[in-house]
């Protein structure tokens, strides 16, 4: 919405003259002189609505989001309190269903895209600058709790409809992406709406061919859920440069540090570099009776070796933000009474610092030759599925967050994100931010997984007014 005047015959004439007479100052300096002094006489500014925008009338309802947290959570594979909601199922597309339905109860117009990314906008006045983005994912791997992902769905939906009852127009359209896959559990790649969103060319390409355990193939699983029904080529998922002037994640931390310093906002600075890496050992087996001790090639010794070899160099660092786990570890065939044959072990490592993370996959990558020689196994992969550098958020969208909490009398620190999220991709199309909330001993990825209904709402309405302000740029 903007300003319009209407200039009568009654207007006095040193006014006109006015205008005429500094319009050559002004335009020096690269101003539109009608509308500096338009801006001037109204005491608005010209291209923002007429009644400026109020963080005090800001209100989440904390009761009803509750509801819908604990709503979604009943869509899963196994028995409450955890959740399992794996990507393309049953229970996927139930909860998807489920939240489309709520963007459309909040006026917003919802689309999806060939893998299954959902958007829900809210169109601005001036609809054609770039809009500004908020969201999450709502997948959830198995046993896990019902607020990862899920409060930055949920709560953007409480965000635009917290600021739709406040009398609230925005500028730039404000558009809430539900992330197709951001856990890695189905196909082993993480953010994998995202990833595509950012114009992953070689995961476009790989998928085609991806399969899971179950060796069912990516499109077919897609398909089955209603995605890709026409198309092979992913690539239609890429946005178009521009499509976003700033991206915002409301999240939970997943660790401990606000609850344990009593602080409500954490405004996050930056996204560790993760990397995720899969190792195979093959020896001979055999039986565990029969095969003495100096004549095994114990495949199952080996990554037992590997992984106490991650501890090691990790540690060896020297930064307490060097940090490297193995996350699975298979032993083939599995029996008690039978020296493992093969072994299969999948490690995570991430760091804020780059270089000084790639120092430990290359010392890990020599320990596994290392330790194949030693125990007389072969080293059969020795793979790195993604190396993905980190993230910094935008200084102009940490100063609005930071300023979203000031007004709403909430205390803040900021704070460095080492569990990667959906804005790691999202920054490689635009600026990018997240707030992060307390949640219970900063317990995540377990049925104990608990953020309370005030620290929810807190973020909700930090959330909505940080894409007030990016909104009216």
């Amino acid at each position: 919405m903007s300003l319009r005047f209407s200039y009568s015959h009654s207007l006095p004439l040193f006014f006109l003259f006015f205008l005429c007479s500094t319009s050559s100052i002004l335009t020096q300096h690269n101003e539109d002189p009608t509308v500096k002094t338009m801006q001037d006489f109204s005491g608005y500014p010209v291209h923002e609505p007429l009644h400026p925008f109020r963080s005090n009338s800001l209100s989440a309802d904390a009761q009803t989001l509750q509801k819908q947290i604990d709503e979604l959570s009943t869509f899963s594979d196994t028995p409450a309190p955890s959740v399992t909601r794996i990507l393309y199922t049953e229970k996927d597309v139930l909860a998807r269903r489920y939240i489309k339905n709520l963007m459309g109860l909040s006026g917003l117009s919802v689309r999806e895209d060939a893998v299954g990314n959902i958007f829900g906008r809210w169109d601005g006045y001036e609809p054609e600058l770039s809009a500004v983005a908020t969201g999450s994912h709502i997948d959830a791997i198995p046993y896990s709790g019902k607020y990862d992902g899920v409060v930055g769905v949920l709560g953007a939906i409480e965000a635009i409809n917290a600021l739709k009852r406040s009398g609230f127009k925005p500028k730039r359209s404000l558009e809430i992406i539900l992330f197709t896959s951001e856990e890695p559990t189905r196909f082993g790649i993480s953010c994998l709406g995202s990833r595509l969103l950012a114009g992953d060319v070689a995961l476009a390409k790989a998928l085609k061919t991806t399969v899971d355990g179950q060796n069912i193939s990516f499109l077919d699983a897609a398909r089955s859920a209603g995605y890709a029904r026409d198309e092979d080529d992913l690539s239609s998922v890429f946005l178009k440069k521009g499509s976003y002037s700033a991206f915002v994640e409301l999240h939970i931390e997943q660790g401990p540090i606000l609850e344990e310093e009593g602080v409500s906002i954490g405004i996050v600075t930056a996204i560790a570099a993760p990397a995720s890496i899969k190792v195979d050992f093959e020896g001979n087996g055999g039986h565990a009776g029969a095969v003495l001790m100096p004549n095994r090639n114990d495949a199952g010794l080996a990554a037992a070796e590997l992984a106490l070899a991650v501890e090691k160099h990790v540690l060896e660092s020297g930064s307490m933000d060097t940090v490297g786990t193995v996350g699975i570890l298979e032993l083939h065939p599995g029996a008690i009474n039978s020296i493992p044959s093969k072994s299969h072990l999948e490690i995570d490592t991430r760091d804020i610092d780059e270089k000084r993370r790639n120092v430990v996959i290359e010392k890990i990558h020599q320990s596994a030759i290392a330790i194949a020689t030693k125990r007389k196994v072969t080293l059969s992969e020795f793979k790195i599925i993604n190396q993905d550098p980190p993230a910094l958020s935008e200084k102009s969208i940490i100063e609005a967050m930071e300023a979203a909490s000031k007004e709403l009398n909430l205390t803040q620190r900021f704070m460095i994100s080492r569990a990667y999220h959906d804005s790691l991709f999202m920054a490689r199309e635009s600026p990018m931010g997240i707030i992060f909330i307390p949640c219970y001993k900063g317990y995540s990825h377990k049925p104990e997984e608990y953020a309370s209904a005030q620290d929810i709402a807190n973020g909700v309405k930090v959330l909505a007014l940080t894409l007030a302000k990016l909104s009216l740029r």
